[in-house]
């Protein structure tokens, strides 16, 4: 039942949203908009090439990324740290700032003590606003060169838009949040008498310290911004940030709802509403299979505690409270996604409970992160209508426009890119053991590797937290998979949109492969099955797969 009213209660919610921002990307700029981007140097009615485009995003990625970087490395000295907290490591500083740059919020660092409030806000929330605006904007900029727009639009203007709209929406969930009980204060952390002392190392502990903040609006848009991460380490399997049903329940309505609001806002944008369909229909049947696949493997008992246990579903690395299925729910959303914030441990998981985190990163795509979700799906669909026209000898075309051979070797990189950096680093580490700090070093340990990179690359942030990080080895190599993760999946289709844009568009008749019917919905659902999951079907059977095969040997065994 609560994962019926998750899924209908962010579909009812994203309908009039959708339209609602087809509304806001189609309208002239305001004139107080206007004002502020003419006050910054700024003509907001002026359209933009795609090469423009690209140089304008990759500008002001840059700039926010080195004003981050030199946040985290000068925290210490700077206001707003009433708990002291020191500069982050420099290692650890270009991995923060390379993780939140990207829209991933990778967190190798623990947040509640790693980071002062100027960090926490300068440094992460204003980021968690930036980066899924700059990806509304990069969609937008792609779905106008596909209808053959004489310019992609403004990238200032889009930016601007999708921040506004994310910050109201981000400032009405903080509240609510707020009303359920999660801290919202500049106060620092708080002493509490422990109803039990404890003795620790032969030293009696009789207080605890508690770390608060802001976490209410840090929690809002790390959620509605497909973000991830968390104020506290453990995310929102912490009580402060996630203290009751419904705070649960909203936040992970939120995890899906703008990727949502995208769908619906894409047909109507392109006006074709029933290609929106299609592609809100494959999504979700690709989302419904995952979903489902997580609860099923987690209300399995765990076969590691055969024998040790009560039966029952998997309950280690989960919290009571919230119980098992909202546990896997919560993990099969947030990964077919790019938010990575969790609600449980993905680590303690059963092998199958945690191969479907990883399928859906695989994936990238299944309603996927704000904006790069749904441009690495359109990338699907140009390959599927290539496909296709070679099946039936057609010269392959995409809303009466010709796809030829730049457009095909763009859309093909961009696919090659996630196993070579995936897989390619996954090889490195596990070769040379005394990087690798994973704490199992059996099949699981191959999981951990293979989850570090998988969630870099698909700019999702999660993790099995057994792996030991916070390295200069992890750091740094996970850094430079988030950066070629993130931007150059951008630029490619924006350069594809841009190629687009300028052909002259053939009238549709009788011969034009429709992209709005089911029988191109299931083409397009084999074709990203086929030619994603394929490549990573070997890394995955010497992962999970064969983790649940050795446990339950054990398990026969034990018999």
């Amino acid at each position: 039942m609560d994962i019926l009213l998750t899924y209908g209660l962010a579909l009812a919610l994203a309908l009039p949203l959708g339209l609602f921002m087809v509304r806001l990307m189609e309208a002239p700029a305001s004139r107080v908009t206007a004002g502020l981007l003419r006050a910054c140097g700024v003509d907001a009615a002026r359209g933009m090439s795609w090469r423009a485009y690209v140089g304008a995003l990759l500008g002001t990625n840059v700039i926010v990324g080195l004003v981050a970087l030199a946040t985290y490395l000068l925290q210490g000295g700077l206001p707003l740290n009433p708990d002291g907290i020191a500069n982050l490591r420099w290692d650890t500083a270009v991995h923060t700032m390379a993780s939140f740059i990207t829209n991933t919020n990778q967190q190798h660092y623990s947040g509640q003590s790693g980071l002062s409030y100027l960090s926490q806000m300068l440094g992460i929330t204003a980021l968690q606003i930036f980066t899924p605006a700059v990806g509304f904007a990069a969609l937008f900029a792609v779905l106008r060169g596909l209808r053959g727009d004489a310019h992609l639009g403004n990238y200032f203007l889009d930016v601007t838009r999708g921040a506004a709209l994310l910050t109201v929406s981000a400032a009405v969930l903080a509240l609510l949040l707020t009303w359920q009980g999660v801290p919202s204060t500049f106060a620092g952390a708080r002493t509490a008498t422990l109803v039990q002392p404890q003795t620790v190392e032969g030293q009696a502990v009789t207080t605890q310290t508690i770390p608060v903040g802001p976490v209410a609006p840090m929690v809002a848009i790390k959620q509605l911004g497909t973000n991830g991460g968390g104020w506290y380490g453990p995310n929102s399997t912490v009580p402060l940030e996630n203290p009751t049903p419904l705070s649960n329940l909203l936040e992970t309505v939120s995890i899906i709802l703008f990727p949502l609001v995208l769908v619906v806002a894409t047909g109507r944008f392109l006006r074709r509403p029933r290609f929106g369909l299609v592609l809100m229909g494959v999504m979700s049947v690709l989302s419904a299979a995952l979903t489902l696949g997580a609860v099923l493997a987690e209300r399995m008992p765990n076969a590691a505690l055969t024998g040790l246990s009560a039966l029952g579903p998997n309950m280690e690395g989960k919290e009571v409270r919230l119980g098992a299925d909202a546990t896997a729910l919560w993990a099969a959303l947030t990964t077919q996604t790019s938010n990575g914030s969790v609600n449980g441990m993905l680590d303690s998981f059963t092998p199958l409970g945690g191969l479907v985190p990883q399928l859906g990163m695989f994936l990238n795509d299944v309603y996927g992160g704000i904006g790069v979700g749904l441009i690495n799906m359109l990338v699907f669909v140009i390959l599927t209508v290539f496909v296709a026209g070679l099946m039936v000898g057609r010269t392959p075309e995409l809303f009466g426009r010709k796809i030829e051979a730049p457009e095909i070797k763009l859309a093909s990189l961009i696919l090659l890119l996630q196993p070579l950096l995936v897989l390619g680093f996954t090889a490195l580490a596990l070769a040379n053991p005394a990087v690798t700090a994973n704490s199992n070093p059996g099949f699981h340990g191959l999981s951990q590797v293979l989850y570090e990179y998988n969630s870099a690359f698909a700019n999702n942030g999660s993790g099995f937290e057994g792996l030991g990080d916070n390295t200069p080895w992890w750091n740094l190599s996970c850094a430079l998979v988030l950066l070629l993760a993130r931007f150059l999946p951008i630029v490619g289709p924006l350069a594809i949109a841009g190629l687009l844009a300028a052909k002259r568009a053939a009238p549709e008749g009788s011969g034009t492969l429709r992209v709005d019917t089911p029988v191109f919905a299931g083409m397009l659902l084999s074709v990203m099955l086929l030619l994603q999951l394929l490549n990573f079907a070997p890394a995955l059977v010497l992962g999970p797969v064969a983790e649940k095969m050795t446990l339950n040997t054990v398990k026969d065994v034990t018999k």
